[in-house]
């Protein structure tokens, strides 16, 4: 191991590595090593691995001596690229160092740009640019940013000082700040940091760049990284690669810029060359979103905007990187992200890779992938995330025939509407979303420190900031609502106010204020705006019909209701992978039988009140195969406890008595002696059938009712009839002769015209471990992976939340497995109660019906498994589709 590779150069047309390396190189290295072979003008430097990040993790940070040998060797060939040394007196080469993870992390990870300056180089960067302004500006930008990313002074001290220096000088913009401003500024930065660390701002080069690329390093688990891998289901144990390249500046005068580009509109997906940029500026300048950017093209340009895009400003620039743009999408064959910096009239390209786009832009552009030739459908299914483009497309839309007045308008940065609660700071909206209340985070541009912020908004609203601002880039990526550059919006985070300047005078709102954010169309509404679900394009049916050509596994629907029936198949459910008959038990008119029959004496009360269920769940399931006419519809007889019917409190059990005109102290008494310790594990799912058959016997005459009137009104009903909670296979022997014998009272001469299926619900351990025998009896598994997860693990998942938060934070778990199935241990069970099963009946129908049958991970390791089916929501049925096409397509 010791003498592993770390460093892979690239520069001049040359380069260690490539883009298939983005597991060692990250995503940044990569792609600078695959430009840089495709002889694109790439400033030369090198990349330390994503390996070496974990390594130096593994030694209590420390980096092996072999590391620095290596970039050593590596910033020699560097410096003979660019005829400039590291840390040379009079003709100084300076770098960067930034992060760079295999997956796209936009602003979690730290950068420290114009690496090398010091009080000697500076001076020789004076001398070589005639242009002292720059010198100090790259110098003063340098101080802050070591200062900050790993000196650990607060980023905000180095603001106030900009700020103060600003005020004095009576100017509003950087720009406007002279070189001996900077030189000024650049001194009190250096107090800054020798009053807060003890020590003068290091002047030797070697010193910074191992400091900084440590520091790189170290941010890898910085609280903000840590969130967004959580969010983003990025493992933790990735590591993020270092990446030292030779400084190139758009910050040099008129003749320099710095900018973002898309391929393609991210918001829309349109075939348009789309992006912003900047004048005499560096790179953090534009997604930091402290100036405003100029658009690259006239076309992005609004009506009365009176700024110049790079097409006009610099046409020669614009041409070569329109030139760049056609090659690279020719080259990935997908919508890309592009950096670039001009240096006196040279263009540079600094980063490519796959864009952040919405679930709008994703799915137009997979589909003109495919028109274009440049993909074929299978790779094009690739294209789209299912629980973050399929997602946004069922957003909400603003009512258009509401009628409102726009409060403000900004861009539309990530497309939905949404309401909320006004708050103004990250904190704030985290606490607002765990008491359930809905806020939308408003600030004056966000930071990457924001990151648990914005995930709990329903929208993000800022002041400053582009379509390539933080806030715009995190919000696409995480399916939020954003508008971004509200320059009517002033936000006082003391006196808690959001102001926005209208025609009529400014309008204050305070947090706790509802606003609608219109993260389609850029407009900001006073209080909660009407919306409607957004009408799918034809780009959908197309793209859905590939996926659905594509995929081997069915997706069934969760529906307890007719009318969530029509939705899942509006959605494109093939069936009803669970119906939970407990659910229409509840209701002004049926929930007093219910109680009838829990407080019931005896078997004859008890039958009295169930003959009064037994027409209305008849008439609910008439329905539901009225909707899924022709699709299999799987029902779970009865499941929760009986307790969670009847009243918690005398006061209540007393009006319950006084009702069904009963002694209110032996209502009472029945109440509390349906308490159970741990109601999770008690008189529940299939034991309520064995200890009360009745119970069963009503709903299995229900369903058999309902089939057969179906029938005769020329609806092809298909019952599949689910026992819960089973462990043993005496319990579903006997309950399966139950409904066996309803099912010949019921249908008599006319049964095999109702076909249908008796199975089981798989969610005790102890039935994946016998169900091999249980398949004897049971025609058909459907994993309940929500009991199951607690019943493995041995968490409550009404109580978990106490402590699964820090479970995931500390790596104890790498995701919360309610969420995504835990394939090592709830998945194992799944796999072995499927091998199982099919070892003794082959044709065994096997599916899931929890809430992981939306979850593109878990749906991914049922279609390995070999499951037939998933089951999920009726709204993440479109999801559930794709992730099962996906995972076909990632298999072949």
């Amino acid at each position: 191991m010791g003498g592993e590779r770390a460093v892979y150069f690239f520069g001049k047309g040359a380069a260690d590595g490539d883009g298939s390396m983005r597991e060692l190189l990250g995503g940044k290295g990569a792609g600078l090593a695959e430009m840089t072979r495709l002889g694109l003008p790439v400033p030369p430097g090198f990349t330390i691995t994503t390996a070496e990040c974990i390594r130096y993790y593994d030694a209590g940070r420390v980096l092996r001596s072999e590391v620095q040998t290596q970039a050593d060797a590596a910033m020699a060939r560097v410096e003979a690229c660019m005829g400039r040394r590291f840390g040379d007196a009079e003709n100084p080469l300076l770098v960067s160092v930034r992060s760079g993870a295999r997956a796209s992390m936009p602003g979690m990870m730290d950068t420290v740009l114009n690496l090398g300056l010091n009080d000697t180089t500076v001076q020789a960067l004076v001398r070589q640019t005639g242009n002292p302004r720059f010198a100090w500006d790259s110098y003063r930008r340098f101080v802050h940013m070591f200062g900050d990313v790993v000196l650990g002074v607060d980023h905000e001290e180095f603001e106030h000082i900009l700020a103060e220096a600003k005020r004095e000088r009576g100017v509003n913009l950087d720009t406007q700040l002279d070189a001996g401003d900077l030189e000024r500024i650049t001194g009190l930065y250096k107090e800054r940091v020798r009053a807060r660390t003890g020590a003068d701002f290091p002047e030797d080069p070697r010193q910074q760049l191992w400091t900084a690329i440590q520091a790189v390093f170290g941010s890898w688990f910085n609280d903000r990284a840590a969130s967004y891998r959580r969010m983003n289901r990025i493992p933790h144990d990735w590591g993020t690669a270092a990446n030292v390249q030779a400084m190139v500046f758009g910050n040099m005068g008129d003749d320099s810029a710095t900018g973002v580009a898309f391929t393609r509109d991210p918001s829309t997906g349109e075939n348009r060359f789309y992006g912003e940029y900047l004048l005499n500026a560096q790179g953090e300048d534009v997604v930091a979103g402290i100036r405003t950017p100029c658009p690259l093209t006239v076309a992005q340009k609004e009506p009365d905007e009176d700024v110049p895009a790079l097409e006009e400003a610099m046409p020669a620039m614009f041409r070569e990187l329109s030139d760049i743009r056609t090659r690279l999408e020719a080259h990935y064959k997908d919508m890309l992200d592009l950096e670039f910096t001009i240096e006196r009239g040279r263009l540079w390209m600094l980063q490519t890779r796959s864009g952040k786009r919405t679930g709008v832009a994703a799915l137009r552009i997979a589909t003109d992938l495919v028109r274009d030739g440049l993909l074929d459908e299978r790779k094009a299914l690739l294209r789209v995330d299912p629980d973050v483009h399929l997602d946004q497309l069922l957003h909400p839309m603003i009512d258009p025939h509401a009628k409102v007045e726009p409060l403000a308008k900004g861009l539309n940065a990530s497309p939905g509407a949404s309401s909320g609660e006004i708050v103004l700071t990250a904190e704030a909206a985290v606490h607002a979303a765990r008491d359930g209340r809905k806020v939308v985070l408003v600030r004056t541009e966000t930071s990457p420190e924001d990151i648990e912020g914005m995930a709990a908004a329903r929208a993000i609203l800022t002041a400053r900031g582009g379509r390539t601002s933080h806030a715009a880039v995190v919000a696409r990526g995480m399916g939020k609502v954003c508008v971004a550059g509200c320059g009517a919006l002033t936000v006082d985070g003391r006196a808690g106010t959001a102001t926005f300047e209208t025609t009529h005078g400014p309008v204050v709102l305070r947090t706790g204020d509802a606003i609608t954010v219109d993260g389609t169309n850029g407009f900001v509404y006073r209080g909660h705006v009407p919306t409607v679900d957004p009408e799918l394009s034809s780009d959908y049916d197309l793209f859905m019909g590939w996926a659905d050509r594509a995929r081997r596994m069915h997706v069934r629907a969760n529906a307890d209701t007719p009318q969530d029936a029509a939705a899942g198949r509006k959605f494109g459910a093939e069936g009803i992978g669970l119906c939970r008959t407990e659910h229409m038990f509840f209701g002004d008119e049926r929930l007093p039988w219910v109680r009838r029959m829990i407080l019931a004496v005896d078997e004859t009360e008890r039958r009295a009140a169930l003959a009064q269920l037994a027409p209305m769940q008849k008439s609910d399931f008439e329905g539901i195969f009225t909707a899924m006419d022709g699709l299999p519809v799987t029902i779970r007889l009865l499941d929760p406890p009986l307790h969670e019917f009847v009243p918690h409190t005398r006061e209540e059990s007393d009006v319950l008595a006084s009702e069904l005109q009963m002694e209110p102290d032996a209502v009472w008494r029945r109440c509390q002696a349906l308490r159970e310790m741990n109601p999770m594990l008690g008189h529940r799912g299939c034991r309520l059938g064995i200890t009360f058959p009745e119970i069963y016997e009503m709903q299995a005459q229900a369903i058999f009712e309902a089939a057969h009137a179906a029938h005769a009104r020329g609806v092809h009903a298909v019952p599949e009839i689910m026992l819960p909670l089973v462990g043993t296979t005496e319990e579903f022997r006997r309950l399966r002769a139950l409904i066996l014998r309803v099912a010949t009272t019921v249908l008599g001469a006319e049964r095999d015209k109702v076909p249908f299926l008796i199975g089981t619900m798989i969610e005790v351990p102890r039935a994946a471990l016998v169900a091999d025998r249980i398949a004897d009896e049971a025609e058909f598994f459907s994993f309940g992976t929500n009991d199951l997860t607690q019943l493995v693990f041995g968490y409550s998942r009404d109580d978990a939340g106490v402590f699964l938060p820090a479970y995931v934070d500390q790596g104890i778990l790498t995701r919360d497995p309610f969420q995504s199935l835990d394939l090592e241990g709830v998945g194992q069970m799944v796999a072995m109660g499927t091998e199982r099963g099919r070892a003794t009946r082959p044709d065994l129908k096997v599916g899931i019906c929890g809430e992981h049958g939306g979850d593109p991970a878990s749906v991914e390791f049922c279609h390995r498994t070999g499951l037939d089916y998933v089951s999920c929501s009726p709204f993440r049925v479109p999801v559930a589709r794709l992730a099962a096409a996906q995972a076909a397509v990632r298999a072949t």
